[in-house]
């Protein structure tokens, strides 16, 4: 029986976890020693981002549109649109990546908010045969992380697009107050690793990928940022935000409907991580998310607890959502069953450049761009 933390519910299904005396964890030790004293949701913050603010609005003059933002129909990304135009007056293009995974209540978000707001949308579509066949392999590989094809194209679509119309400022709605504890390693391996990426489409993959947008984490972590000077800006962590609250808001405002769980305005995404990640690897993100939300005060740990008593998908969604992948994949169940029931592998029995990552990771800290967050 997994080990919990007494503070939050992470567990020792993370296998690289460490506890304290007390019992408490080392990602929520890592939150309050190395996160919180740096994260400031007062005045100051408030300042910080106006000046930001004012670069940006002052970089797209004369322009139509004085920064982009990715929009996926989720409450981070609708919340961060709201504040961005409505509290800010900044002028975003509104971007939306569509890699065929779309939910119902996704595209209801986003046209709600676009709508309302008045914004333009651009949509980029991924080629599904490429998509599909991205993620056929990644099923094949027995990788835990089989999101990695949408996640990828998600990031560098956005990068490409940005580096190409000459927008310096990218708004994210990544944020400390819902993502504070990150998902193990293990769990979710990094999306923009391009060694891990290149032996997978290798072993698996049989689509050329001539139009697939791939970017490598040197490209858009340092050659854009750095040197192309594209800017990435994540609001949401320069005042409160509590999502419960930005939920019933965008409720009332735009007609924004709430989704079950984080991240599942995919339909990919909601059957990858409410039931084959739990249900194959044993790993349910869930933990992540609740821990996040126990550690900033919005959520207490016994609900937390209640929570995961019960699965994030029922049996009878989880043979609708099953028999649905299966086809859209172009697989029988049986297919997809098959698959299921492969043994497991880890990014470490692939090509990674797991180093890569860690010794940029260590830069960024020591020169004070990147917090130290656990992964």
């Amino acid at each position: 029986m997994a080990t919990v933390c007494k503070n939050c519910v992470m567990d020792t299904t993370d296998s690289k976890i460490t506890f304290n005396e007390e019992g408490v964890c080392d990602h929520c030790t890592d939150f309050y020693e190395n996160v919180l004293p740096g994260w400031h949701t007062d005045d100051r913050g408030k300042k910080e981002f106006e000046h930001i603010v004012a670069k940006i609005k002052k970089d797209g003059e004369g322009r139509d549109f004085d920064c982009i933002m990715g929009m996926s129909g989720g409450a981070d990304s609708s919340y961060l649109l709201h504040v961005a135009v409505k509290e800010y007056g900044l002028r975003p293009l509104v971007f939306h990546v569509d890699g065929g995974w779309n939910s119902d209540i996704a595209v209801n978000n986003i046209n709600v908010m676009i709508d309302k707001l008045e914004l333009d949308l651009y949509t980029e579509v991924i080629n599904w045969d490429e998509m599909k066949d991205f993620q056929l392999a990644f099923f094949k590989s027995n990788l835990p992380n089989i999101d990695i094809p949408q996640d990828h194209a998600f990031v560098a679509t956005l990068y490409n697009f940005a580096d190409k119309h000459r927008i310096r400022y990218i708004l994210n709605g990544g944020n400390i107050s819902t993502e504070c504890i990150r998902n193990p390693l293990e769990w979710l391996y990094y999306g923009t690793d391009m060694a891990l990426i290149r032996d997978v489409r290798k072993k698996f993959g049989t689509n050329s990928m001539k139009t697939y947008p791939f970017s490598s984490v040197l490209r858009h972590k340092f050659f854009l940022r750095y040197i192309r000077n594209v800017k990435v800006v994540k609001p949401l962590n320069y005042f409160p935000y509590i999502k419960e609250d930005a939920m019933k808001l965008l409720e009332r405002e735009y007609g924004w409907r709430p989704y079950p769980q984080k991240h599942f305005e995919s339909r990919f995404t909601k059957f990858y991580e409410g039931y084959w990640l739990p249900k194959k690897f044993g790993y349910d993100t869930r933990k992540v998310q609740y821990s996040s939300l126990i550690v900033t005060g919005q959520m207490t740990r016994e609900e937390a607890l209640e929570k995961l008593e019960s699965p994030a998908i029922n049996e009878e969604e989880a043979q609708h959502d099953f028999e649905y992948v299966a086809t859209k994949l172009g697989l029988s169940v049986a297919e997809l069953q098959a698959y299921f029931e492969q043994p497991n592998k880890t990014y470490k029995d692939y090509n990674n450049q797991e180093s890569l990552f860690d010794f940029g990771a260590k830069i960024l800290r020591w020169i004070g761009i990147e917090s130290s967050i656990k992964r």
